[in-house]
């Protein structure tokens, strides 16, 4: 391994990068202003003490954060395998789409009168997406999934008051499997929750499902498929089962992407799913937002979608109507979404069409069984006596003996050039290391990224243990004690600090 230091600092062409306030100095500026003329018009407000913030020019200014984009990972540089996250390739005619002016420019507060093209954007995403999940009503103005699953929670709450069960009706059923925003949203939503037990094959026990059936259900809050990345086979059985109990079922849809075009969640008896647009669709992934969780509502839970609802006038215009009939669960958020979303979303849906979408399902399996196939001989899989969805899940058992966990292996793919895969989770699999190649990528990538996989597992049976625990060595910074970092963390550079 390569440890050569450099003069510069800069590793090839990797340049250093100090921190703003090191690369700067509040002695001096890269901006010459002439003192002001005339008397100030700020009213006694000046400031009296300078602000010690670093002065750096123009160039400087651009290197440095170009310089810090270089150390981050991104789709952009390779193959980003974060199991449940779907961090797949967006295409740049979408993001072109997006920034159309129309779109781009749009005011929420603007007249209906102006915004009929975006209205009618608004109106065939919801369209698709109850074409694809063969539901009845569609709810586009969820901002996240998390948004979404709490938007149809809070349909079920209102569907529950409307017949006079509320009171009675407190307990919501959860997987052992399930997204961990699956029983925050139910308490969020004013439910009790209680866990379902899983097999051994990682699925819903039916047999203990059907146990904690009762009067006092209200729902059910099941992934499918789920967090294991298997598909669950119970899943009419479970949505008859809870019907008949007078419950509801809520499906957590983070991975429609497995099933896109190939299964409708309405024809399993579904009442209430959120979409991912980021995960199935094409938007972008983290940083905060924006984000977009529509959600579809079966016949049953229709007439409690949240306002405003998008609707023909008298003069035959789309309109966002904003009376709510009684029961509904009325407004969410401010206004109707994030728009910037729906472009790309459309977009992505137009482009692929309907044979399109559903090879989207069918390579995102492809490529995560053909993975799960190259390393199953490598790591164990806990689950792999069969084929898995959208994403393969391997735990570091076959490694503890030698002092090697999952946390290591992470460490080693930094080195290696890539972002770690999901560690730790599902929580249900001690050590687990989940992994989704997404769609996007091609086989000549997945390869590379199970060559590498495997070159790991195979350096760990040579008892290199010393070397699993130092790494990574090739990144800006040595492996770091990340619990220390949470709980106390260094956001505020001080003067002290600067070395002499």
């Amino acid at each position: 391994m390569n440890t050569e230091t450099t003069t510069s600092g800069s590793r090839g062409l990797l340049q250093a990068e100090p921190l703003l306030f090191d690369a700067g100095s509040p002695a001096r500026t890269g901006v010459d202003l002439p003192k002001p003329k005339g008397e100030s018009r700020l009213g006694g407000l000046e400031r009296k003490a300078p602000l010690n913030l670093p002065g750096l020019s123009e160039p400087e200014t651009l290197r440095h954060y170009v310089r810090l984009s270089q150390k981050n990972y991104a789709i952009d540089l390779g193959l980003f395998p974060l199991g449940s996250c779907t961090m797949k390739h967006n295409p740049r005619l979408n993001e072109r789409m997006a920034r159309l002016e129309g779109f781009a420019d749009l005011h929420p507060l603007q007249p209906t009168s102006t915004t009929q093209g975006a209205l009618e954007v608004i109106r065939q995403v919801g369209h698709w997406l109850l074409t694809l999940t063969g539901m009845h009503t569609a709810a586009l103005t969820p901002k996240a999934g998390a948004h979404g699953e709490f938007c149809g929670m809070l349909a079920i709450r209102a569907a529950l008051a409307a017949r006079g069960e509320l009171d009675q009706r407190k307990r919501v059923l959860t997987p052992t499997s399930a997204h961990g925003t699956n029983p925050a949203t139910a308490a969020a939503a004013g439910f009790h929750v209680e866990e379902v037990a899983g097999t051994s094959r990682g699925r819903v026990d039916l047999s203990d499902f059907r146990s904690k059936l009762g009067a006092d259900v209200a729902g059910v809050m099941i992934t499918n498929p789920n967090t294991c990345g298997l598909f669950e086979p119970d899943i009419k059985a479970i949505a008859d089962l809870i019907h008949e109990a007078g419950g509801y079922f809520y499906c957590d849809g983070a991975n429609f992407n497995a099933i896109l075009g190939k299964t409708r969640p309405g024809d399993l008896g579904v009442d209430a799913m959120h979409i991912n647009l980021h995960k199935t669709f094409s938007t972008p992934h983290g940083g905060g937002g924006p984000g977009a969780g529509p959600v579809v509502f079966s016949e049953a839970l229709a007439p409690f979608a949240p306002a405003p609802f998008l609707a023909i006038d008298r003069d035959g215009a789309l309109a966002l109507q904003e009376e709510t009939e009684a029961g509904t669960v009325g407004r969410l958020c401010a206004f109707h979404g994030q728009m910037g979303m729906f472009v790309r979303a459309l977009a992505y849906m137009l482009s692929h069409g309907s044979d399109g979408l559903r090879q989207v399902a069918e390579d995102a399996v492809l490529n995560a069984n053909y993975l799960l196939a190259r390393l199953r001989e490598h790591y164990h899989a806990p689950f792999g006596d069969g084929p898995c969805m959208h994403e393969a899940l391997l735990d570091d058992s076959t490694l503890k003996a030698r002092g090697i966990e999952t946390i290591d292996v992470a460490k080693m793919l930094l080195d290696e050039g890539y972002h770690p895969m999901t560690t730790y989770f599902p929580l249900v699999v001690h050590g687990a290391m989940l992994i989704e190649p997404t769609e996007t990528e091609s086989r000549a990538e997945v390869d590379r990224f199970a060559d590498t996989l495997i070159a790991i597992a195979e350096r760990a049976k040579g008892n290199d243990t010393a070397a699993f625990k130092a790494a990574p060595q090739l990144t800006p910074v040595r492996r770091l004690d990340e619990t220390r970092a949470a709980r106390n963390p260094r956001l505020r550079w001080r003067e002290a600090q600067r070395p002499e």
